[in-house]
């Protein structure tokens, strides 16, 4: 289960020469932006924090923003309406799968639902997973989806901040990646279904707080990063059932400077594809896989919020063999990064005054 670990910063320069990317401001004024989904017709939707859903054209106006009638929103710190993802067939059906944080500051938990988009807004909202136990505060969510190709869900689920030890109890969601149906059940060919003891949905455990995980339809591969506490952030590439190490082996220490564990590895702990030391957050995800900025097919795109970066990640033989960080003068926190239809790298900046950014070439 060992594999071979690179650090952030001892790697070499990055295998092509860097391009200074074009930034296009396609929109303004979001309220601590989350999530970015792109419609059929060219226009967007934006998931904010606070509990919005943003309607944009495809030049960047603003059509609608409507609260989400979620029930038992939970919106304080890190909590608040997430992720947002399309169906398959979305565009025959509108259907689309919304994360959010659910319950009160002494209950809550990450929690799913699904929905139907008309011009008309949203209908149809129907809760469809929540993660068990609830847990106090107000932190370490996940809340990243990504669809694979049977229309299963991944859904990653933080551990709660106060309760990392419950990332290697298998009989909880805390600290793990559930697959689901399209309904929230467990898919009967999940790894540890019908064990008894175990939650039926689990795929993957021992993670901190995933906010990046995304399928490469090329290469059949699931990908996820995750924040680590001080220093130790992880690059993961994920294989149903296998134990991601947290908190037995980690490469962070604690926000106290405490050490965590005496283990960066552990047997039968799965150790991560790549580490960045000091930490960057983490917090969205892309493979680029457009047709605009050469050189980049196959390129793990990660949004950092302190590292205030996207950072391009080559890969080479299953390994990172190199990195490339941008838009560091931009001095900007991000959220979220996707690949667009039309080949552009579409960035979320976080915070009250949140941005869409398009970068060409």
């Amino acid at each position: 289960m060992m594999r071979a670990l690179v650090f952030a910063l001892s790697l070499s320069l990055p295998l092509y020469a860097a391009q200074t990317p074009q930034i296009e401001k396609v929109a303004t004024d979001l309220d601590f932006p989350w999530s970015v989904a792109f419609l059929p017709d060219g226009g967007f939707l934006v998931t904010e924090r606070t509990g919005q859903l943003v309607h944009l054209s495809a030049q960047g106006g603003l059509l609608s923003r409507v609260q989400v009638e979620l029930p038992n929103l939970f919106v304080a710190a890190q909590g608040g309406l997430l992720d947002i993802h399309l169906a398959a067939d979305f565009a025959q059906t509108g259907k689309l799968f919304l994360s959010y944080a659910c319950g009160k500051l002494q209950a809550n938990s990450t929690c799913l639902a699904s929905a139907i988009w008309s011009e008309q807004g949203l209908s149809t909202i129907r809760p469809i997973f929540h993660a068990q136990p609830d847990r106090q505060g107000a932190a370490h969510y996940g809340g990243r989806i990504a669809l694979l190709p049977d229309n299963s869900l991944l859904l990653t689920l933080g551990d709660g901040f106060d309760y990392r030890e419950q990332a290697q109890d298998k009989a909880n969601h805390l600290g793990k990646i559930v697959r689901l149906t399209e309904d929230g059940k467990a898919p009967p060919d999940n790894p540890f279904f019908g064990q008894s003891g175990i939650a039926p949905e689990l795929f993957t455990l021992g993670h901190r707080n995933v906010q990046g995980i995304v399928f490469d339809a090329v290469t059949q591969q699931v990908f996820s990063h995750e924040h680590g506490p001080r220093g130790g952030d992880e690059l993961n590439l994920l294989q149903a059932g296998v134990n991601y190490g947290w908190p037995v082996a980690t490469y962070g220490i604690d926000y106290t400077g405490a050490r965590i564990s005496p283990f960066t590895e552990y047997a039968g702990m799965q150790a991560p594809l790549y580490v960045w030391t000091p930490s960057i957050a983490p917090a969205g995800m892309a493979i680029y896989r457009g047709n605009l900025f050469e050189g980049w097919q196959g390129s793990i795109l990660v949004s950092a919020l302190a590292g205030k970066a996207l950072h391009r990640l080559t890969m080479e033989n299953g390994r990172v063999a190199a990195e490339e960080v941008l838009l560091k003068e931009q001095g900007s926190r991000f959220r979220d990064v996707r690949t667009g239809p039309d080949g552009a790298i579409y960035l979320l900046t976080d915070g009250p005054n949140g941005q869409l950014l398009r970068l060409t070439p």
